[in-house]
């Protein structure tokens, strides 16, 4: 029996579920496409479907069950339905189709002893001449078939509206049956001759509407974009009594996912679950695979519940494509819980869900299940890619587990794992913590030699590491280096760079451009500030840190622990106690300040020692106290001192902090301050 095979891979493989609501004349074109005559005692014919007698023997070879019954076998059983309270369409033609191709497949591969198969095979001699006549010696279709297939194919080289279908095909009226027309559109593969080609069909006498053949028809559309013909041809099949079943439905939901149109998708998905029609694996992997490249990664995870729900059984490509956007949503834990699945499914995950888990788990600060996902993607052979290898390093960067990450880089070597700018940018950053300056700028020019050198961030981190080291020319050099590449363009991070540059340099005018050129960025970082205040004070420029001090307060700059001890600094060594006072009090009201030992204590140095609140041992600072004293010693204000430090000593450690007090004065060369507190 020759049957009607669809290129698609999920027309192939879907079994349909639907009732049979098609017309009589539906039944009787789907019955001549797939029944096999079973008489012992064939007639001549000019039929292309051979007639093939089996000679008994002792063997247990079965017959073919995969026939329709033609009436003279009453007994024999028909072949159980999937579903049986759902009645297959078209007569169970698709999977009797389906069923008949793979059992005489398994007939041609158990070519052997024990094969089972016919001891021999003959054919009528009328049988032959036929066969012979049609040309089928070796041949899929008749030579009529194979003549229609090729003069209608001749037809793409003519353009639109040369030539008229009714009148090529006029030869072939009468000449090819129902299954043989859909044959010879099926081999089309212009859109505009199976347009054409199907218009002419449905003038014919044994044109029957059929499911079967407007799915044909809507694949083809499908595959060049023609969504409107496709979407007119599937009203027509609706119009026309056909009921669509599960391939039909999937033609027409992979067209719209293949071209990216996911509203009338999902649309139609919709419509189809209302029908309850039940689609194959394959297709969900379509929707799901066209949602994630657009990035609708929430869709992909709604649909792939609602399959789940109704009993679809998810492959390998499907769990692979779920896990990644449930890890782009940050669904940590269902990513996990289906990574398990997939393995307890026999499944091997391949190394991109591997690099993405790893990858979560890491920027989630789970170290530990990282490693473990690692050493298990290790332990199957998986070779891991640049983007896995780069996790991993960010990994041990963040515990500071540097002989690691070296053995890690080494072992890629190993393994010709080639090291992209991201991997070299983390080694550079490694070598600069454990302070191997050579082997960063050797590693550095390495990558300028190879032509990585793309991404700022790469140069930014050479520039930091010249500037832990205190080579701040070096790391100017590197900064000139990145400015001079047209494809990169300083960022906000670039700035606060080149200003530390600056500031070590003590290079005070490039340090205000910079400093302005940040600004216009947004408001400056309090590390910024704090650099900008210092150089400042090393350059004895009061006056100015003074107008600085003013500007970032009236710009409301984010202030940290560090720039509040720089401008009380400020403000004690100029005497400052009101401008101070006001400082301390605006911090007060800042809850982001609350857990601050160093604006706890001055706040307690200046207001709450006169309510006779004491401060517990773990939460002084010798520092924000010795501001306070230094700011009331230089104001004069003797008597604020002294009851500072008398409710100091009423605290139980209140001699110990007294004595860190005396020994930060004397370190910091302030002999006459600490005169002045033995007084």
């Amino acid at each position: 029996m020759e049957s009607l095979t669809y290129s698609s891979s999920f027309l192939c493989t879907t079994n349909p579920l639907l009732s049979s609501h098609c017309s009589q004349s539906n039944t009787t074109a789907l019955k001549s496409l797939t029944s096999t005559s079973t008489s012992t005692k064939p007639k001549m014919t000019t039929n292309v479907n051979m007639n093939i007698i089996v000679k008994p023997s002792s063997s247990s070879v079965r017959p073919d069950p995969w026939s329709l019954s033609d009436g003279n076998h009453p007994d024999r059983p028909k072949p159980k339905s999937k579903n049986p309270k759902k009645p297959l369409s078209d007569d169970n033609a698709r999977r009797i189709i389906k069923a008949k191709a793979n059992y005489l497949s398994a007939l041609r591969r158990n070519q052997g002893p024990q094969a089972h198969t016919p001891k021999w095979i003959k054919r009528t001699p009328e049988q032959m001449v036929s066969y012979l006549q049609d040309d089928r010696n070796g041949h899929l279709y008749g030579r009529h078939v194979v003549a229609a297939i090729k003069h209608v194919r001749a037809l793409s080289e003519k353009a639109e509206g040369q030539y008229d279908m009714r009148t090529v095909m006029a030869s072939f009226v009468g000449k090819l049956s129902f299954r043989e027309m859909c044959v010879v559109l099926k081999e089309q593969r212009g859109w505009r001759q199976v347009r054409d080609l199907f218009s002419w069909m449905k003038l014919q006498l044994s044109y029957r509407p059929s499911v079967i053949v407007y799915t044909i028809v809507l694949r083809v559309y499908g595959q060049v974009g023609k969504i409107k013909l496709a979407e007119q041809t599937f009203l027509e099949m609706l119009e026309s009594g056909c009921e669509p079943d599960e391939v039909a439905c999937g033609t027409m939901l992979c067209t719209y996912a293949r071209w990216g149109r996911h509203k009338a998708m999902l649309a139609f998905y919709s419509a189809v679950q209302e029908r309850e029609i039940l689609l194959s694996v394959a297709v969900y992997n379509f929707m799901l695979s066209s949602l994630q490249k657009k990035s609708l990664h929430g869709k992909v995870i709604e649909i792939w519940r609602q399959m789940v729900d109704i009993g679809v059984v998810p492959n390998k490509f499907t769990y692979t494509v779920v896990i990644c956007s449930l890890i782009k949503e940050g669904l940590h834990d269902e990513a996990l819980k289906n990574f398990i699945e997939l393995k307890n499914a026999g499944f091997v995950p391949e190394e991109a869900t591997y690099s993405l888990l790893i990858s979560l788990s890491t920027k989630s600060g789970k170290y530990n299940e990282a490693l473990r996902l690692y050493e298990d993607m290790r332990s199957l052979g998986i070779v891991p890619s640049n983007y896995t290898c780069a996790s991993l390093l960010t990994l041990y960067y963040k515990t500071e587990d540097y002989s690691k990450a070296l053995s890690l880089f080494s072992e890629m070597e190993r393994k010709k794992i080639a090291a992209d700018e991201v991997i070299y940018g983390l080694l550079i950053r490694i070598y600069g913590k454990l302070g191997l300056y050579e082997d960063a700028q050797t590693a550095f020019t390495e990558m300028e030699q190879l032509g990585l050198l793309s991404d700022q961030k790469t140069y930014l981190a050479m520039t930091q590491v010249h500037l832990n080291s205190g080579n701040c020319e070096k790391a100017l050099e590197v900064i000139e280096l990145m400015k001079s590449r047209k494809n990169i363009w300083l960022s906000r991070f670039a700035y606060i760079v080149l200003l530390q540059c600056y500031v070590m340099k003590e290079d005070l005018s490039s340090a205000e451009v910079t400093f302005q050129a940040l600004s216009k960025t947004g408001l400056p970082d309090a590390g910024s500030c704090n650099d900008m205040l210092n150089l400042y004070i090393r350059l004895d420029l009061i006056e100015k840190a003074k107008d600085f001090i003013a500007q970032i307060r009236r710009d409301r700059v984010d202030l940290d622990e560090e720039l509040c001890g720089t401008v009380m600094r400020v403000y004690c060594k100029e005497g400052m106690l009101r401008d101070a006072e006001k400082f301390v009090e605006e911090l007060g009201t800042n809850g982001l300040y609350q857990d601050s030992r160093f604006i706890q204590t001055i706040s307690w140095a200046m207001y709450e020692h006169k309510e006779g609140k004491f401060l517990t041992f773990d939460q002084h600072d010798t520092v924000a106290l010795g501001l306070v004293l230094s700011l009331y010693l230089a104001d004069g204000n003797i008597s604020e001192t002294e009851k500072v430090l008398a409710s100091l000593l009423e605290a139980s450690s209140g001699l110990s902090i007294a004595s860190q007090l005396i020994k930060n004065f004397i370190r910091e060369g302030k002999q006459h301050t600490c005169y002045r507190f033995f007084q």
